[in-house]
C-alpha cells in the first residue's frame, strides 16, 4: 500500500523566514516580537533567535505573556520580570508582572509588532487577553500588527457559553465563546473589530492548513513538535479537555495540577467516584460521548489536596475511541459537577480565593462568564435539557459571528 502523505503545512513564521516578500514591509521599521516558549518554527527553532539569525530586520524588544518569554514560571498569578536577553542584548519586557497592559515607554520601542503565540482554543487563556491589550495599546499609538498565524490545536468545533457583559477579567477578555474555534490570527481579527480598533492589522496565514483532517483535526500531528505553550499545557490530549477542565480551577476539587497530566485528570479525596459515574449516565449519558471517561486515583504533589489519594476521571481523547464533533469537554465537566452536587448535595464545591487579580467575584464565575453555570449546578431541580439550551443558543450565535474572519 502506498504511504499517504499530507501536504506540507507551514506555519506564519516559517512563511516569513521563507519570503523576503513578506519581510520587505518590515525593512527600515523597528520591530518588537511578542512570544513565548512555543513560538518556534518547523524545526523547532525559537522564532527571537530564527528571525534574528536571519539579518535583515532591525529587532529593538520583545514581549512575554505569563510564564515568560522563554518560559520560567509554573502557576497562575507568579509574575515574571523585564530582563535583557542573554542572547540578544534587546528588552524582554513581561507582560504578566509590574503592568499586564504594555507602557508607554514599551510602546516607543517598536514601530511594528510580530505577534507568535500559540494558542490552545479557549477562552480562558491569558494570552487571549494578552492579546486583547496588546493590539488595543498598538492602535492607540499608531503601532503596526503582523500575527504570524499557528493552528489551533483543538480545531473548528465550537462549545459553551459567551462571556456576559460585566464579566470581564483577565481570564476572559471579550464576549468570547469558550471554545471558540478560530486560530490566533483569526482571533485577532475578530478583536479588532469587535473592539472597534483603528489598527494596522495583518495576519500572515499558514499554508496547506487543515482543520479536518484525521487524527489532529487541527493539529498538524506529524509536521509539527508540541511545545507546552504554558507548563500545564503538556499534551493534544490537554488541550482538547481543557474547555471543559478548566472549570474546576474555580472549584476545591484538583485538577490535576501537581501531577504529569494535569487539566486532563480531575477528582477529590472524599467522592465516591463510582456512584457520580453512574449519576452522570442517569442525567445525560450522551454528553460523556466522543472519549474515554476512566476512573483513576492520583496523588498530586503539589496545589490543591497535595499529598492525598484523590478518586476521579481521566479524561482521554488519543484513542480510536476520539469523535471529533461529539466530544463536547464544557458539558461533560459541567455533568459531572452536577451528579457530585446531587450525590453530596452539603459538597463545599466553589472555592473562594483571589483568581487572576480577582478578589470580590467568584473564581467559578470568572471562568464560566456569568452565574449560570454556577446556579445549575446547584439548582436541585435543574435539568440536562436547561443548560444545554442555553449552551445551544450562544454556540448558535457565535457560529455566525466568528465566520467573516475565519481565513482557512
Amino acid at each position: 500500500m502506498p504511504v499517504q502523505t499530507h501536504p506540507h503545512m507551514r506555519l506564519g513564521i516559517d512563511r516569513l523566514l521563507a519570503d523576503p516578500g513578506l519581510r520587505r514591509p518590515l525593512q527600515g521599521r523597528r520591530v518588537a516580537l511578542l512570544g513565548h516558549p512555543a513560538s518556534v518554527n518547523h524545526v523547532g527553532r525559537h522564532t527571537l533567535d530564527a528571525l534574528m539569525a536571519l539579518g535583515g530586520l532591525d529587532i529593538t524588544a520583545a514581549f512575554g505573556p505569563q510564564h515568560g518569554m522563554r518560559g520560567d514560571k509554573q502557576d497562575n498569578m507568579v509574575e515574571s520580570a523585564d530582563y535583557t536577553d542573554p542572547l540578544h542584548g534587546i528588552p524582554v519586557f513581561s507582560l504578566y508582572g509590574n503592568v499586564r497592559y504594555p507602557t508607554d515607554a514599551m510602546l516607543d520601542r517598536f514601530d511594528v509588532l510580530l505577534i507568535d503565540l500559540q494558542d490552545i482554543g479557549t477562552r480562558i487563556y491569558t494570552y487571549v487577553t494578552t492579546l486583547a491589550y496588546m493590539l488595543d495599546a498598538c492602535a492607540r499609538h499608531g503601532k503596526a500588527v503582523r500575527v504570524l498565524d499557528r493552528p489551533n490545536p483543538i480545531g473548528r468545533p465550537i462549545e459553551g457559553s459567551i462571556l456576559e457583559p460585566g464579566w470581564e477579567s483577565f481570564v476572559g477578555a471579550a464576549p468570547l465563546l469558550m471554545r471558540h474555534g478560530l486560530t490566533f490570527g483569526e482571533l485577532a481579527r475578530w478583536l479588532a473589530a469587535v473592539k472597534g480598533l483603528d489598527l494596522d492589522l495583518e495576519v500572515i496565514t499558514m499554508d496547506g492548513y487543515d482543520t479536518e483532517a484525521a487524527p489532529g483535526y487541527g493539529w498538524p500531528r506529524d509536521e509539527i513538535p508540541w511545545v507546552n505553550p504554558s507548563p500545564n499545557a503538556s499534551s493534544l490530549n490537554m488541550a482538547r479537555c481543557f474547555p471543559g477542565t478548566v472549570l474546576i480551577e474555580g472549584t476545591t476539587l484538583s485538577e490535576g495540577r501537581g501531577t504529569t497530566v494535569p487539566l486532563e485528570v480531575i477528582g477529590a479525596p472524599e467522592i465516591d467516584i463510582c456512584a457520580i459515574l453512574k449519576r452522570m449516565e442517569t442525567i445525560a449519558a450522551e454528553w460523556m460521548q466522543g472519549c474515554v471517561v476512566r476512573c483513576c486515583g492520583f496523588e498530586p504533589t503539589f496545589h490543591k489536596h497535595q499529598g492525598r489519594l484523590c478518586q476521579g476521571v481521566q479524561i482521554h481523547t488519543d484513542s480510536i475511541h476520539y469523535q471529533h464533533q461529539r466530544f463536547r469537554p464544557y458539558r461533560l465537566v459541567a455533568l459531572f459537577l452536577k451528579a457530585l452536587r446531587l450525590e453530596a448535595p452539603e459538597y463545599g464545591i466553589w472555592r473562594d480565593f483571589p483568581y487572576e487579580y480577582e478578589t470580590e467575584r467568584l473564581a467559578i464565575d470568572l471562568l464560566a462568564g456569568g452565574t449560570y453555570l454556577r446556579e445549575w449546578v446547584d439548582d436541585e431541580g435543574a435539568v440536562a435539557a436547561d443548560l444545554d439550551h442555553r449552551l445551544a443558543a450562544d454556540e448558535s450565535r457565535w457560529q455566525k459571528e466568528r465566520r467573516p474572519f475565519m481565513l482557512y
